[in-house]
């Protein structure tokens, strides 16, 4: 592809999130023209193609794919589909931005990681927390070696009431892989790992509490519910996961808990110079100067233009430049290992070592 041509994308995908995305790579039109789009339920589609003016609206996902006038996908689908479509898309030559988690399980992950080693496409999980302004700020600083070497980190997201889409894909373990550790887990991991660097996870120990929505309470306002449907998925997780260089990570998150919580995500880095914390859109960097604890406050500024934008520019930069995403195809993986790890941990009640043989 030459640097001065657009990049031609396909939307798999309608809803609230395909939204997103589409609103956002409309934001960068001298890079990016939105020609596809197809979703399950068409006549979103259609109503998503007409608001947009995108040019063409495919009753299949097997037609956007194939369609030769078509560069990159977005894939913003229901977690149990992220695998075959992405493998599809891999090897139908196209690029593919896919919605977290990367995979259902470990086993899917890998067959992802495999499809874009073998055909070479750029592969990106669209993480955005890790683009926003205080993350990048902080990573600023650990990069420059203000926090010393990290050996311990505690991230989290606990709503207190906000189970999404009660009954439906949301909440059955077939179809989702899972509750709230890996719908918004997830990117606490990304954000952690993001942070502590080039670090290798070895083991795990955690456990899963179902007690909100198996009694339909702690409902929230995301997706609409189907009391017909079923709910076997956690609500609450907890987990500690050891490193290779002795440091060491633990994460909380929930969507329904009796605790006093303004469900913004947090993230806590402990260093050997120095510290940062994160709570939502405020930020600290903190240390010692003469004998006292100091801390620098962190407020993103009103004209940020945010983090959507930035690895949308990210996914660009990596076809046109042919670089490995920040968040690759491996960086899924391990995030799903863990994930995966977790959740026989807490079934079996014992640490879980991590297998990396591929």
């Amino acid at each position: 592809m030459k640097m001065n041509e657009k990049i031609r994308l396909g939307i798999i995908g309608a809803g609230n999130i395909g939204n997103v995305h589409i609103k956002t790579f409309k934001k960068l039109s001298a890079d990016i023209d939105i020609v596809a789009i197809t979703d399950s339920h068409n006549p979103l589609a259609q109503l998503r193609a007409a608001e947009h003016g995108i040019p063409k609206c495919y009753m299949t996902t097997e037609e956007l794919i194939q369609d030769p006038d078509i560069d990159a996908v977005v894939i913003g689908v229901p977690n149990q589909w992220h695998a075959p479509l992405a493998i599809q898309a891999l090897r139908a030559g196209k690029h593919v931005l896919l919605e977290k988690p990367m995979a259902i399980d470990v086993p899917s992950a890998r067959e992802i990681v495999r499809s874009q080693r073998e055909t070479g496409k750029v592969l990106m999980i669209p993480h955005q927390m890790r683009w926003e302004w205080l993350p990048m700020q902080v990573k600023q600083q650990v990069d420059k070696g203000a926090l010393g070497e990290i050996y311990n980190a505690k991230v989290g997201w606990l709503r207190r009431k906000g189970i999404p889409g009660w009954g439906t894909w949301f909440t059955k373990q077939e179809e989702s892989g899972g509750g709230p550790l890996i719908d918004i887990g997830v990117h606490m991991l990304d954000l952690a790992f993001f942070f502590m660097g080039d670090v290798k996870p070895l083991s795990v120990f955690g456990s899963t509490y179902a007690e909100f929505g198996p009694k339909k309470r702690g409902i929230g306002t995301w997706g609409t519910p189907d009391w017909n449907g079923s709910y076997n998925v956690e609500d609450l997780a907890t987990a500690m996961i050891k490193m290779d260089n002795g440091s060491t990570l633990t994460i909380e998150v929930s969507w329904a808990v009796h605790m006093d919580t303004d469900a913004k995500h947090f993230v806590h880095l402990m260093g050997t110079e120095g510290g940062a914390s994160i709570r939502g859109t405020q930020g600290k960097l903190l240390t010692e100067a003469f004998d006292r604890a100091t801390e620098v406050e962190l407020v993103t500024p009103d004209n940020d233009e945010g983090g959507r934008i930035r690895l949308s520019r990210h996914f660009v930069e990596c076809i046109r430049e042919g670089k490995e995403p920040t968040t690759s195809a491996m960086t899924g993986y391990t995030n799903n290992l863990i994930l995966d790890a977790i959740y026989q941990s807490s079934r079996t009640g014992h640490e879980v070592i991590l297998d990396w043989s591929f």
